[in-house]
């Protein structure tokens, strides 16, 4: 079996190789997934840099995400069946022809959903709808978020208008503004403009905004604290960055707003099977019926690893990078 792995962390490019190893076999509970496609995700690059909220033990193979088809099913697995087609997230080695993964965790897939927007269906539009549960917010209200042209920002906007959430897409260029236009996604403000909060203030009609997303850090945090109407929550959800919120004292004190972090793994740790289900049931709805829309930049072999891992840290992308794993 061909994987991509590391025996040191450090740059991505530089430490990801293409290995072989004998072929995982599936434990009680479990089952291989021979793997077609895997997306790399921000948190799979950090975690190959050695930065991540948690560190594999070396040598270890990358990617945590992806879709492919049953291979073998473990002791005591029922309900699903070799040759089957699944997606497939939290998995601790997705770029590698075969996989292991929980069979609670693999998602069976309707003909609707291709492949490409299969590999990335669970990690960042699961953080999106569990970022929507997580605040609270209601129909009718606002919500306003930065790094709009982000994956899960962007599955964020397509998500909340069937709730009846209100949102405010802001990104760092006017050239942004077209690419989330062309999913369909409107309320998108530039802010390399004078006046922009000026223009989130005409959209919103003044109403309050009740929850700011920030996934950027630094003074963004801070013009979304800005913004956010009495009672707000501000919620970090990454730190592009690189550099610590900074909030106006003023703002958190006379807006008697709230700040707090939000980390999927972390939630999923105390998620209701339940709600699990109702949410992962909700986004394959939404991706067959096309009312969700995953894009990808391009598709690299597992033969061309360090020009994908360099294409997934490049500015400019309007997808995903997805590593193909099927010889």
């Amino acid at each position: 079996m061909r994987r991509l792995s590391y025996s040191q962390f450090g740059e991505p490019a530089k430490v990801i190789g293409m290995t072989e190893a004998p072929s995982p076999q599936p434990g009680k509970g479990e089952v291989l997934v021979a793997m077609i496609l895997s997306p790399i995700h921000n948190h799979d690059v950090i975690t190959v840099r050695g930065n991540y909220g948690h560190k594999p033990a070396l040598p270890a193979i990358g990617g945590s995400e992806g879709v492919g088809t049953i291979a073998a099913l473990g002791e005591g697995v029922s309900g699903l069946e070799i040759g089957q087609r699944v997606a497939v997230s939290g998995l601790k080695g997705a770029w590698a022809e075969e996989a292991v993964a929980r069979a609670a965790s693999v998602v069976p897939l309707p003909a609707e959903i291709d492949d490409e927007t299969a590999a990335q269906l669970i990690a960042m539009p699961l953080s999106a709808l569990t970022l929507l549960d997580f605040t609270g917010i209601q129909p009718g209200q606002w919500l306003i978020q930065n790094a709009a042209n982000g994956a899960v920002a962007k599955a964020l906007a397509q998500l909340a208008g069937p709730r009846g959430i209100q949102v405010v897409n802001l990104v760092r260029r006017a050239e942004a503004v077209s690419e989330l236009e062309a999913l369909g996604i409107g309320s998108v403000v530039a802010t390399d403009t004078g006046d922009w909060k000026a223009a989130v203030t005409r959209l919103t009609g003044g109403a309050p905004i009740a929850v700011g997303i920030d996934g950027v850090g630094g003074d963004a945090s801070g013009d979304l604290l800005s913004l956010l109407g009495e009672g707000g929550q501000l919620v970090s959800f990454g730190a592009m960055s690189g550099e610590a919120m900074r909030l106006s004292g003023s703002d958190l004190i006379f807006k008697q707003a709230i700040v707090k972090g939000f980390w999927l793994s972390k939630l999923m740790e105390t998620m209701a099977p339940a709600d699990l289900r109702r949410l992962i049931g909700e986004l394959v709805s939404r991706a067959a019926s096309g009312a969700l829309k995953l894009e990808t930049d391009r598709v690299f072999p597992m033969e061309a690893a360090a020009d994908a891992m360099r294409a997934a840290e490049a500015s400019g992308r309007r997808g995903k990078i997805l590593l193909r794993l099927k010889a």
